[in-house]
């Protein structure tokens, strides 16, 4: 039973991995990971399984909330869910007002971070390879159809949610990094900062569902193909590189389910050609140094998860 300072303490882990999970390259699941909570955090997820919902449906309530570890998971959850909330505005502000710098600090952060991911591989082979390889070439197609990516329908924000909550039991993998794959980052930052409700509920049902599925289906794979699946993982990481290059020309808008105007088709180009191009300026300096602090951000967090691995053996 956790007394009130512990229950405290969980919230503001939680509030780590929310602020985690906003930022595409950080994951909720390093901060869990690093904070000492992963191993419950996987085994309570794997509990919302049918035997113990048919608890809940029998009325079995107690026994049911028992049996999920359901006073950790809302204690947690209501952290994580306070810090995007947070953060979602800012994100909005910054991708409205900083493009670069913050698409700059992403790119930086998933770079570092698919190297990280990468060194969890235990025995390189040719499969492996093959399989990083596999990785790299899907996540690089599926992040060039960009007019594929683009609705804004609810089957796809119900997908989003879907993969997003693997974030949750992937050290490295971020669920925001997904959103990014599925074109999908922004239309979620934007829903969470202005309470769009249909679109919040729709996304969150889309990761219950994904909870009670592939959570537990990616769960097994690390545990049956531990490098295959790491090296995979690691390989979407780095072909979805593309999606967040910093440095953008527009070719075709189209108006969003708000009557907005939006970019619905462009390309990757240099800093100078952007320059050229949109008589912007490049930022390329502030775009270094936040690719830096991106870098550095990982850095440490991978630091301070060795410290702790260390000192529990």
């Amino acid at each position: 039973m956790r007394n009130l300072k512990d229950n405290i303490l969980l919230f503001l882990k939680g509030m780590a991995m929310g602020g985690a999970d906003v930022v595409p390259g950080v994951s909720g699941g390093t901060i869990a990971f690093i904070t000492g909570i992963y191993e419950e955090l996987i085994n309570s997820l794997k509990s919302i399984n049918l035997e113990n919902l048919k608890l809940l449906f029998s009325g079995e309530f107690k026994q049911f909330w028992s049996a999920i570890n359901g006073s950790f998971l809302l204690v947690l959850f209501l952290g994580i869910i306070l810090s995007i909330k947070s953060l979602a505005s800012l994100m909005t502000y910054l991708m409205d007002t900083h493009p670069i710098e913050l698409w700059s600090f992403f790119w930086g952060l998933i770079v570092i971070s698919s190297v990280v991911v990468l060194r969890q591989i235990k025995e390189w082979n040719i499969k492996v390879i093959l399989m990083g390889l596999l990785g790299v070439v899907i996540a690089f197609v599926l992040t060039s159809l960009s007019p594929a990516q683009t609705s804004d329908n609810l089957l796809m924000v119900f997908i989003s949610g879907f993969l997003g909550i693997s974030a949750m039991i992937l050290p490295g993998i971020s669920g925001a990094f997904i959103l990014l794959i599925l074109g999908k980052y922004k239309m979620i930052i934007q829903a969470l900062s202005d309470l769009d409700l249909v679109i919040i509920g729709v996304f969150i049902l889309g990761a219950i569902v994904g909870i009670l599925t592939l959570v537990r289906a990616i769960a097994w794979l690390l545990n049956k193909y531990h490098d295959l699946a790491v090296a995979l993982l690691a390989g979407f990481m780095m072909g979805s590189l593309n999606k967040i290059w910093p440095w953008k020309e527009v070719l075709e808008y189209r108006v969003n389910r708000h009557g907005e105007q939006v970019p619905f088709l462009d390309r990757n180009i240099f800093p100078n050609e952007f320059y050229q191009v949109t008589g912007q300026d490049p930022h390329i300096i502030q775009a270094l140094l936040f690719m830096a602090i991106g870098f550095f951000i990982v850095v440490v967090l991978e630091k301070i998860a060795l410290a702790i691995n260390l000192k529990k053996s």
